[in-house]
């Protein structure tokens, strides 16, 4: 079928809007339509070339939409059903089958290598240009900058039909990586001390997932008031600007001299080292965010002697479903509000959703690529 996507052609490309064909789901396989797709700061970087996509190729992987075709054996869902793209996983190895599909032993080829990674279709995209050229597509499962898409069935998340679709993709990425790393890697205790370095769409879930723990301080970190006012506004008991000599120093006051869970969400890696170095005796490091490829850090050997833990995560953990169902009850509640962060933009505008997104006007940018 002709679908209208959005493609990087090319490392460093500008993303642009190209009609391509889309084939049937094959077996385990869903057709679905999107009504909108998040923009996330991973699809820029390998847009740059620093996760490993064959280009030219269809990013996008925080798609929601409804499904239109069912696959060979797909039973769990319906035609017209209301879903969530989440991450694709083989549902066989062992961190699978214990519950943690984000860590899927296959996740690199799942979500990179772009072509299907399981099933009779493997090593084939479902994606070409007019011509009958194959591109690059299933982006972690998805390449959701695209009115249309095929997924597994297993990685889509069923929502009900009388929640905001449009607003939903989000949270199979950015804000379940964010609220993830609390809920799931971090659990803070009753008078426990999280601070957040990086308050963009990742960094705020986390602040309001924190506000729904017994953690007694909450500290947002960043470069910009904005930011740090919307974090006070979502939880955040202290806030500290980022940048300056004073940070660490003000950091650990505001957390009564000792943090128990630095959280990294800007894979910047003076940041990163500053959020080590913040932690003391048993505190953690939890590094979210997303850095260029190759990059590393130092750390002081002595220093993490002495009880501190330099942990990463992924997607925050769990699993597709128990994750992001736990975040739209909470959303039900009022106590999860990230339809407040979010803008909207057209499928055409896609740079412009980008550029806001990086110069910190808009916190989470979604395209809309069709009518639910």
């Amino acid at each position: 079928m002709e679908i209208t996507a959005v493609v990087a052609d090319h490392t460093g490309a500008e993303l642009a809007v190209e009609t391509l064909e889309l084939a049937d789901p094959g077996p385990g396989e869903v057709l679905v339509r999107l009504v909108a797709t998040g923009v996330c700061h991973t699809d820029t970087i390998t847009r740059h070339g620093d996760l490993p996509l064959p280009l030219p190729g269809v990013l996008g992987h925080e798609g929601a939409g409804v499904v239109e075709k069912l696959g060979e054996g797909v039973d769990r869902l319906a035609v017209g059903d209301h879903v969530v793209m989440g991450w694709p996983f083989c549902g066989t190895c062992r961190n699978c089958r214990r519950g943690e599909t984000k860590y899927c032993d296959q996740m690199g080829p799942a979500v990179a290598a772009g072509v299907r990674f399981l099933g009779p279709n493997a090593g084939t995209s479902a994606y070409s240009r007019p011509d009958g050229t194959p591109i690059s597509g299933h982006f972690f499962g998805q390449s959701s900058f695209a009115t249309y898409s095929i997924a597994l069935a297993t990685s889509l998340v069923k929502v009900d039909a009388d929640l905001p679709l449009e607003i939903l993709g989000p949270l199979a990425c950015g804000l379940s990586t964010g609220a993830g790393a609390i809920m799931n890697t971090t659990k803070p205790q009753a008078g426990d001390a999280v601070v957040v370095f990086g308050v963009g769409a990742v960094g705020l879930a986390a602040i309001m997932a924190a506000r729904n723990s017994p953690a007694s301080a909450i500290v947002a970190v960043d470069l910009h008031e904005s930011r740090l006012e919307l974090a006070r506004r979502f939880g955040a008991t202290h806030t500290v600007v980022g940048g300056r000599p004073e940070t660490t120093d003000e950091v650990r006051e505001a957390c009564g001299g000792h943090i128990d869970f630095a959280l990294e969400c800007t894979g910047a890696m003076p940041v990163v080292a500053q959020a080590i170095d913040c932690i003391g005796m048993l505190g953690t490091a939890i590094l979210v965010g997303g850095a260029p490829a190759g990059a590393e850090i130092t750390v002081d050997h002595q220093s993490v002697l002495w009880g501190k833990r330099i942990i990463g995560t992924l997607g925050g953990g769990s699993t597709n479903e128990e994750l992001i169902t736990a975040l739209i009850g909470l959303y039900r509640q009022g106590r999860f509000p990230f339809d407040e962060l979010v803008r909207m933009y057209e499928l055409a505008d896609v740079e412009q959703a980008i550029a806001d997104s990086v110069s910190g006007e808009v916190i989470k940018p979604v395209l809309r690529t069709s009518e639910v």
